[in-house]
């Protein structure tokens, strides 16, 4: 089955998330953080990162190269409370399928996922 790794440092809106997901049949994994995510010794091989920008270690862009690093190639959206032009170029230079804006991403996320999960 496929799984969806989320990480966001804000627990509140990781919570949030994490319901909406799973209500939509989802299998979640939650990480707090960056760092706690490169610790897992395995990494799903099938499904999709929802990453957040602004996290405390390292921003969702050097997180997401650090896992591309360990061969890990799941598709990845990014979420953030404060897009710019600046970070929405960085993220397709890295690859990332969707930037999304917080705190509206319901039906743009769950659609986002899908269409990673459909897609790749």
């Amino acid at each position: 089955m496929a799984k969806i790794v989320l990480v966001d440092d804000d627990l509140p809106v990781l919570g949030s998330l994490q319901f909406m997901l799973e209500a939509e049949g989802f299998d979640v994994d939650v990480f707090e953080s960056g760092a706690t995510l490169l610790l897992q010794p395995v990494l799903p091989d099938k499904g999709c990162f929802v990453i957040d920008y602004h996290l405390p270690e390292m921003d969702g862009l050097e997180l997401l190269a650090r896992l591309r690093d360990r061969r890990c190639v799941l598709p990845a959206i990014l979420i953030t409370g404060d897009p710019d032009q600046t970070i929405e170029h960085k993220a397709a230079g890295a690859g990332v399928l969707l930037v999304l804006r917080k705190p509206h991403l319901g039906d743009g996320l769950i659609e986002g996922i899908r269409k990673a999960l459909r897609d790749h």
